[in-house]
């Protein structure tokens, strides 16, 4: 029975199969499951990573050279949300982006909150006001020692009682050495600077220290302006120390005009000659520049200051929106009107105030003496290289830094008058080369003295004093009493190591301040 039962099943469940497979013919095939969709989703990448990589790859000036910011892979989102998520610091990833940054790109920076590009923009920095440089004194040694350059009136600095020529060793009582100088300078709110004295071929401590706490301050750019007489001829001397296009709430006015207004005092009393110092001047706005070179030399709106080049995607959108003449820079018979949103210390916004429309004061001369140091760049330089087009400028010092490029701010715009409220981050990119109206821009080792010469260390005469050996080589040149170089330091040679310039983030830049930055969308 068993044997029976077993063998009816199996009898019956072959019958089954058979017929179920009879049942399935061509005209009726067996339904294909549904895919797998075996891909795991792409998250969607951080909004300031977007931001960066988008801006870069819209305005960044060696765009080309980056292949992440070129690969045609990510036109598709998922391919660009993989890349970007593959950084979890958008710092990271922006100088990742940059073309040999360090060697070719030296002066792109991103900050997480763009009112330190404000605060750049108008001059404003925490700091104690004075500006120095450093330099080794032993040999096979780490050792350096600061001297003072300038201080800021009023400054902490200042009232501590620190003047140029001073000497320093210690901050909070350590030496200062190559190792150690950026965590002792730059990086306490206090300290307590330890003066020194150079005797017997070395430097030490002369017991005198000052302690000083670092306040906010906005540096006004002309340091000095006086007139000399000079072998019968009467010479304009200006130091001036950054293209700073802003307005000042103390003194009531931009600086643009307060500079106006001092190219015209020159001019009252009679100037023949102008030396300018920008030996500390790391530069600034573009428009600035283009102002100074109008006083200096003319008015003539026809005439070429500087010409711009951008990116190739930037270079030809702006060619077929207004053609070739976008790129040139005119010098100006006017100091445009223009309105200042003024902030507290928190960025809060005050007022806006406007300053009027103001005829530019121009000197008409056809030369003109420029003493420079290897802090000279960026809007300093194109001053230089600007009116070296139309007149005969004389350099006198060391070469210039080198920066034939500029940029502007890039914001996460969402909108013609609003940024993404989900940060603060901003950038500085490099977005494009500027050259003179002849199309010369080639000075990338900085630009060469006409006349070498070098400040005197442990002799630094104060800024104005017709014996500081930069300004008298000037002047023995005015006079006629030419030589190819001077070296203040009796001989004695001290292998310079940085200068306060050098740290700051924005020591060198060129800005300019474009009426229409278009959108990549615009442009793709």
């Amino acid at each position: 029975m068993v044997m029976k039962r077993i063998l009816f099943w199996n009898v019956s469940l072959i019958l089954v199969l058979a017929l179920f497979v009879a049942g399935c013919s061509k005209d009726d095939p067996i339904p294909e499951p549904d895919p797998i969709d075996n891909e795991e989703e792409i998250p969607e990448a951080d909004e300031v990573n977007k931001f960066i990589w988008e801006g870069l790859a819209t305005y960044y000036y060696w765009v080309s050279n980056v292949s992440n910011l070129v690969n045609t892979d990510f036109e598709d989102d998922d391919s660009l949300n993989a890349f970007l998520n593959t950084y979890t610091d958008p710092e990271e990833l922006f100088y990742d982006l940059l073309y040999e940054y360090g060697t070719v790109d030296k002066w792109s920076f991103i900050v997480d909150n763009s009112q330190e590009i404000d605060n750049w923009l108008t001059g404003i920095s925490e700091s104690m006001g004075f500006d120095f440089m450093l330099s080794y004194y032993e040999d096979n040694s780490n050792n350096i020692f600061g001297y003072v350059r300038y201080v800021l009136k009023g400054s902490p600095a200042d009232l501590a009682g620190i003047k140029r020529g001073d000497f320093f060793l210690t901050v909070n009582g350590t030496q200062l050495t190559s190792l150690n100088y950026q965590e002792l300078l730059f990086t306490q709110q206090t300290y307590s600077l330890g003066m020194a004295k150079y005797e017997n071929n070395t430097f030490s401590g002369n017991g005198i220290e000052h302690t000083m706490t670092a306040v906010e301050l906005q540096e006004y750019p002309i340091l000095l302006d006086t007139v000399y007489n000079v072998g019968g001829l009467n010479v304009g001397y200006l130091v001036y120390n950054g293209f700073t296009s802003a307005y000042d709430k103390t003194l009531n006015n931009s600086y643009d005009i307060l500079l106006n207004s001092t190219i015209s005092k020159l001019k009252d009393q009679g100037i023949e000659k102008l030396i300018i110092d920008l030996r500390y001047n790391g530069g600034g706005s573009v428009q600035t520049s283009m102002y100074l070179a109008s006083m200096i030399y003319g008015t003539n709106t026809s005439q070429v200051f500087a010409k711009y080049k951008y990116n190739n995607l930037l270079q030809n959108y702006f060619r077929d929106e207004y053609g070739g003449d976008y790129f040139n820079y005119y010098f100006s018979d006017v100091i445009l009107e223009q309105d200042w949103d003024l902030e507290d210390a928190e960025g809060n916004f005050i007022q806006t105030v406007t300053t009027p429309e103001t005829p530019i004061v121009s000197l008409d001369l056809n030369e003109l003496y420029v003493i420079t140091s290897s802090n000279t760049a960026s809007a300093s330089e194109l001053l230089i290289n600007g009116l070296s087009a139309y007149i005969d400028v004389i350099q006198i010092g060391t070469n210039t830094t080198g920066k034939n490029v500029g940029s502007f701010t890039i914001r996460d715009w969402i909108d013609d008058n609003n940024v993404n409220p989900n940060h603060s981050w901003a950038m500085q990119p490099i977005t494009l080369k500027i050259a003179n109206s002849n199309g010369y821009s080639d000075f990338s080792d900085g630009l060469v003295p006409d006349i070498s010469g070098q400040e005197s260390v442990l002799n630094l005469k104060q800024l104005g004093d017709k014996d500081e050996t930069l300004l008298k080589l000037t002047l023995n040149y005015i006079e006629g009493n030419s030589t190819k170089s001077a070296v203040g330091d009796d001989g004695i040679s001290f292998r310079r190591f940085k200068s306060s310039k050098d740290f700051l983030r924005f020591g060198k830049e060129m800005y300019v301040e474009p009426e229409m930055v278009p959108t990549r969308e615009m442009i793709k």
